[in-house]
């Protein structure tokens, strides 16, 4: 009988052993045809912007959308786009204005996350508060108010109204102090027993420490420098243009029509510099901001 009950026994737990295996498998399948469905409902319109760059015109307007082109023209079409939009001209733009933006940005966010760090002044944790809370303002309400100001300084249609208005970004600034309040302060006390500066030891110690963290806001403000639309739009005119928004109408014709072939074509063109920075930096992205705990 005891045998009996070992064998009922093991066949039992063969069984629930053999169940869970199917459940595991089974929850595996239904995640992972998950994650492709939204991987193509996330990469169609890639896809679709990159097929239709090739298309002609009449194909495109035709009523019964194709999913491949039956013409691929896209020495036309590219070709098409970087003449007509002046694209090297609106890259010019788009790259200045990013890297004077970027430089300045840095300079500030290291000097005032430094400040906020180490330093020890009246009021500070108050005007620290005070800072984030500006995070909760609608970004609309800043560009009125930045709109009367640069409308009144007279930097309308020029590149300082593109660079100087968003300079401080308190949302890096708070990333910045967080991964400088990783560093253990002793080492500040003792470089300041040694007579070392606060700048030389900004520079020799805490900034190379957060470099990872460094680099990620870098490669954001760039990133948010590529894809400004609605400011440029407002305080600028062709000659100032950036990518993003000298694309809106450079393919529409006196009469009212659209190329369209060629606009994916400009698109694609574009996006593809910040597709190059996904694949290749988003590790420094991810390393850095997961870098910067929640000290503080």
């Amino acid at each position: 009988m005891a045998d009996e009950k070992d064998v009922m026994r093991a066949r039992d737990i063969s069984q629930v052993s053999a169940k869970q295996r199917v459940g595991k498998v089974l929850f595996h399948i239904l995640v992972y045809a998950f994650l492709i469905i939204m991987a193509l409902i996330i990469l169609f319109p890639f896809y679709w912007m990159i097929i239709s760059s090739m298309k002609t015109y009449e194909e495109y307007i035709r009523s019964v959308p194709t999913l491949w082109p039956h013409e691929i023209n896209v020495i036309a079409n590219y070709s098409n786009a970087f003449s007509q939009a002046s694209l090297s001209r609106l890259f010019l733009n788009t790259l200045y204005v990013g890297v004077v933006s970027t430089l300045l940005s840095l300079v500030i966010t290291v000097l005032s996350a430094f400040a906020f760090a180490r330093l020890e002044f009246k009021g500070k944790n108050a005007l620290f508060a005070a800072l984030l809370a500006t995070m909760m303002i609608p970004g609309e309400l800043f560009t009125i108010t930045n709109y009367q100001t640069v409308t009144v300084f007279g930097w309308m249609n020029t590149y300082t109204v593109l660079i100087v208005p968003f300079l401080v970004s308190v949302f890096y600034i708070y990333l910045l102090r967080q991964n400088f309040l990783q560093i253990p302060n002793e080492l500040y006390l003792a470089a300041k027993v040694d007579g070392t500066s606060d700048i030389k030891y900004l520079w020799k110690v805490m900034i190379p420490l957060s470099l990872p963290t460094l680099i990620s806001i870098t490669i954001l403000k760039m990133m948010g420098a590529w894809n400004s639309y609605i400011w440029p739009r407002l305080v600028t005119k062709d000659d100032h243009s950036l990518i993003t928004n000298g694309l809106r109408n450079a393919f529409t014709a006196n009469d009212g029509t659209t190329n369209y072939p060629v606009q994916m074509a400009a698109v694609a063109i574009v996006s593809f510099p910040l597709f190059l920075v996904f694949v290749f930096l988003r590790k420094y992205i991810m390393k850095g901001v997961s870098r910067s705990g929640i000290k503080g």
